[in-house]
Formats: C-alpha cells, structure tokens, sequence
C-alpha cells in the first residue's frame, strides 16, 4: 500500500498544500510548530476518519475557515489509483472515495491502512486501561469492517443502556423487563466484540512474541493477555462467551441498579504485556517497556500484511529521538525497502541513514514545504 500524494486545504497551519511521495522514506526535517505533525495528522484521518491529536476535529480547522478538506491517492494491490477524501466541517464530517460519497464513515475507514509510532505511545504501556483498548479499537477496525460495525453497534447500545439505568436509578421508570432486553442485545454485541478482540491480541501477541525476543538477543519472553470480564480462552465459541456474559450481568445487576452505570464489557476490558512473566506496567525497566512498545508496533505491521495481503503505510512522528541505537536500527532495518514511511525531525543528526534508501526530504517551515 502507498499514499502517492495530499492535498491539504485549510487544515491545521496549511492553507494550499500539495506535495506528491516516494513510495519508500520520507522525511518532513522543521523546528517545533511548523507543521510536521499536522502532516502526520492528516495522513492519518485520511486513513481513521479521526485525529490522533484531539476528540474535536473541529480543532482542525484553519483559524476563521470553514472547513478543513484533506485529499489523496493511494496505490494498493487491486487498486493502482484509489482517490480519497475527507472533509471536516464545524458540523460534521463528509468522506469520498473514489470520488463516490460514502454514507457512513465505516464505509470510509480501512481504505488507507496505517500505523502510527510517538513518543505518546509509551502510554500504551504505563497509561489507563482506556488506551489500550483505543488501540485494539484502532488496529482492528481498520483492518475488519466486520469489527468496525460491532464496535459502534456496542456503544450504541451501551449508552442506551446506560441511559436507561440513570432513569431506574432516579425512579423516573419501573420496567426493568425493558433492562433485560437491553442486557441481551448488548450481551450479544459484546459477544462480538470481545471474540473478535481475543483473537487479535493472540495474533498480534504471535508476532510480537519474536520480534521482542530479538531486540533483547533472546533474553526476553513478551506475552500478551486479553483481559476480559470473564475467563476467557481461544477455544471459547461465541455462545459460551454470550452465556457466561449473562451470568455476569446477572451477578452485577444490583450494583448496576445502584449506580446507575454498566459495569461489565469490553469498555472496560484491558490488555496486559509481561516480561519473563512479570508485568511490564508495574515492574518493568524504561527500557523493557520501549522494547515492548516497539515490538508491538511492529508486529502491528506483520499483523496488517498478514490479514490484508499488503503492508501499510507507517508514520513515526519523533521518535526515532526517543531510541536508543540498537531499538532505531532494529525498527528502520524492519521496515526497509518494503513498508511506505513518513517520518519527521528537527534534524537527521542523530538517524541512521545508512537503513534509509535513499530517502525523499522534505523541509517544512510556517505551513509550507520544500524538497
């Protein structure tokens, strides 16, 4: 898969961009609030429909604009020439592909395929239990419109179920037989959900388990564990998870009841990573836990060409300032010659360029980029 070019129009510091890429590196070199990140930024909404810098898009929007419009082209293994677009409004979102609207953004999402790598991403490893199912929530959906739908059919029915525990809590209602029915339609969809997630991390944990192994010249063993509100195996079918899901929401009604909130399913559901069987989180090294970040992203790579058939495109926003050089150069010989790259820097001191064929520079300074 490659991103052969943007368009930017009135998104974040650019007012008119253009710039077409290299299907190999990269590189956008500028000082701080320049715009490289925005760069970033775009690619990646024009792949998730959604920023990885704020819950407003709205933010997006050039000062005093409109809207904000990112366009592009992709190449991918079917497609040798796939237009996209997004909108942002201060209203709402409008996607196209292939010039065509698309009338729900799961339509949209899954087109671009992308992996993104920041200083930030530590917090999947030492951050709340919500990050982590952010990315679970991320990787997967772009890469299964089928999880995609389940996703948003789950939080459609918790927020309804939510709601309606609020109006038994307040009094404002009796008719707990309409709970019941909302405990099974959301049973079912968090059946979903959760059977789809399990099988992920267990496929993800495949490939992370080695690629940790040999950054830590085999010193180290990285396991993954979903961890869900029941025990939870891979040879689980969907109805056993449904039934044992039932039994739960049985065990924690009163408690819902007293809060007035759901408090079992995969909103609240988190991903462990141990080391030689001692959690990460609690007990591991700096190091251990940039190691374990790493492996992940890259093994979100493998992951993608393993289900897809092709690689996606990756996006390291500054990090390659945050490894050491024995973690850059096992992440640049990773990806060389076969993954697109979108990196960006104050400056090359610093990046092994001996692992970048090649690379397409790109200066960026005020909204505006030279090669």
């Amino acid at each position: 898969m490659q991103l052969n070019d943007i368009k930017l129009k009135d998104f974040r510091n650019y007012a008119d961009l253009a710039v077409s890429f290299s299907p190999g590196v990269n590189v956008f070199i500028g000082e701080n609030a320049q715009g490289k990140t925005s760069l970033l930024e775009a690619i990646y909404m024009m792949s998730l429909a959604r920023s990885h810098r704020t819950v407003n898009e709205k933010d997006t929007i050039r000062w005093q604009q409109e809207f904000a419009r990112i366009e592009g082209s992709i190449s991918t293994k079917t497609n040798p020439e796939l237009p996209l677009t997004l909108t942002i409004t201060k209203s709402g979102k409008h996607a196209k592909v292939n010039h065509l609207n698309q009338n729900r953004m799961s339509d949209y999402i899954g087109k671009l395929n992308v992996v993104l790598f920041a200083p930030e991403d530590l917090e999947l490893i030492k951050g709340a239990p919500q990050f982590r199912r952010k990315f679970i929530d991320m990787e997967l959906g772009q890469m299964s419109p089928k999880y995609l739908y389940e996703s948003v059919q789950y939080n459609r029915l918790l927020k309804q179920r939510n709601a309606y525990l609020k109006q038994l809590l307040y009094k404002e209602t009796q008719d707990q037989i309409y709970l019941d029915i909302l405990t099974e339609q959301l049973a079912t969809s968090a059946t979903h959900v959760i059977y789809q997630r399990l099988r992920f991390v267990n496929q993800l944990e495949s490939w992370a388990k080695p690629i940790h192994s040999t950054i830590s010249h085999g010193l180290e063993e990285l396991t993954l564990a979903y961890r869900g509100p029941i025990e939870l195996t891979l040879d689980m079918t969907e109805d056993v998870i449904y039934q044992q899901l039932m039994l739960k929401y049985k065990e924690k009604k009163d408690h819902e009841l007293a809060r007035g909130v759901t408090l079992v399913g995969p909103h609240r559901d988190d991903l462990t990573f141990k080391v030689n069987g001692r959690d990460v989180q609690k007990f591991g090294s700096q190091g251990q836990q940039r190691t374990t970040v790493l492996s992940m992203k890259l093994a979100e790579i493998e992951c993608m060409h393993e289900i897809l058939g092709e690689y996606p495109i990756l996006l390291l926003d500054d990090v390659l300032s945050e490894l050491d050089n024995e973690r850059q150069t096992h992440l640049l010989k990773s990806i060389q010659s076969k993954v697109q790259t979108f990196l960006t820097t104050t400056s090359l001191d610093g990046i092994q360029r001996e692992f970048i064929e090649e690379p397409s520079v790109f200066n960026i300074d005020a909204g505006a980029i030279a090669e």
